[in-house]
């Protein structure tokens, strides 16, 4: 089989590495895979299997286009040609999409080319903004327009951002542009997605629900000198991880629960860009791209508390409890389907109700987290890709 992938990034980031980590495992089944993607640079250890098709200058005017006119993913037309220029010339048996948002595309002229073609298509939804108006995630505002259709949007100020407010065409030119595709598959990374997905107008599309992976080679339980690095000192670490903190990720929640522990908890925070504002209480480190070092903190860690509103699946709750390390999060979104016996789910999502369970926490066995969290192995997440692929083939 030759399968092209098409995502915003390559090698970098989350989906990202979802992309190369399935072309890497297409290649050990013996099967040919390439990645065409639109912003930053792949590694390059990734240069043989991957190509950049936009510019630096394309992505910065569809921005610039999305922040006035509010019509992110409906530009970039010049480079829209190109991706389809790329994909007749690799002639791929499927074709598999991520990530058509990001200031790269123009998924308009992309979906009227597949519609057009005969080849299967697989698309992975990674959030929720192929079938809104606006945004990727709308459970933070309580917002539920997108089941109807979007108009008056509340999070304008939210990626992709913008001055104006054309969410009611948006919505209507994705689903005209979405919907009447022959031949694809959906696949999200949680039932929490799947359950949205049916009260939007893909609901008509196959879904299969097949969880992001991890690498439990590296995310494991790792001995390391984090606390001597970081100067963490001694005590019980609560940690937190994230990309970019924000009230979504439930960064004020850290801060109260700064507030109420006593001096035998640490709070940890990685991945915080700026601490103006925090407590001097609460230990920032780095978001670091090494994941044998992120294995080690997370190793370290008493408790991964985890009080974000908003997660399609929850990657680092998973990757917490394979070092051995029991969660706390709350009842919302998709975060309680990967939890399980390795964690607490609070049902009150408040920082005073966490206090009490830190520690009902400690009894949680080490192996219990590893066994929870053994489910999510990359390796069986894509060998589920590779049998829908066969499937498709038939």
């Amino acid at each position: 089989m030759k399968i092209l992938q098409i995502n915003s990034v390559c090698g970098i980031r989350s989906t990202g590495k979802i992309c190369t980590d399935l072309a890497a495992v297409l290649k050990a089944n013996g099967h040919e895979s390439k990645i065409i993607y639109g912003r930053e640079y792949a590694p390059e250890k990734f240069s043989s299997i991957s190509k950049r098709i936009t510019t630096d200058t394309e992505v910065r005017m569809h921005a610039l286009g999305a922040r006035i006119f509010d019509n992110s993913g409906f530009a970039s037309n010049a480079a829209t040609k190109r991706f389809i220029e790329e994909i007749e010339a690799y002639n791929p048996d499927i074709i598999h999409l991520h990530n058509l948002h990001g200031y790269y595309i123009n998924v308009q002229m992309l979906f009227e080319y597949l519609k057009a073609q005969s080849r299967p298509v697989v698309w992975t939804l990674h959030d929720c903004w192929a079938f809104t108006g606006h945004c990727a995630h709308y459970s933070f505002v309580g917002c539920d327009k997108w089941q109807s259709g979007c108009f008056d949007c509340p999070q304008r100020s939210q990626y992709p951002k913008s001055f104006s407010d054309f969410s009611k065409r948006n919505f209507n030119k994705k689903r005209a542009s979405f919907c009447g595709v022959e031949n694809m598959n959906l696949i999200v990374p949680s039932h929490w997605l799947a359950h949205q997905l049916s009260s939007s107008y893909l609901s008509g599309y196959p879904t299969t629900v097949i969880p992001n992976g991890i690498d439990l080679s590296v995310f494991k339980p790792t001995s390391s000198r984090v606390r001597e690095k970081y100067g963490i000192g001694d005590g019980k670490i609560i940690l937190g991880v994230a990309s970019a903190w924000s009230e979504r990720k439930g960064l004020s929640d850290f801060v109260k629960l700064s507030n109420l522990v006593g001096e035998e908890y640490k709070i940890v925070l990685v991945g915080v860009k700026n601490r103006r504002g925090l407590p001097e209480n609460i230990i920032t480190i780095p978001l670091t791209d090494s994941q044998e070092e992120l294995a080690a903190i997370y190793t370290e860690a008493y408790v991964f508390y985890n009080p974000s509103r908003e997660e399609t699946m929850g990657l680092t709750t998973v990757e917490a409890m394979a070092c051995g390390t029991p969660v706390i999060a709350y009842n919302l979104t998709a975060i309680p389907e990967v939890v399980g016996n390795g964690g607490i789910i609070v049902p009150v999502p408040t920082p005073e109700a966490v206090l009490p369970i830190l520690e009902k926490v400690g009894n949680i066995e080490s192996d219990d987290c590893i066994r929870c969290a053994f489910e999510y192995e990359k390796s069986r997440s894509f060998r589920e890709y590779i049998k829908i692929y066969e499937e498709l083939m038939k």
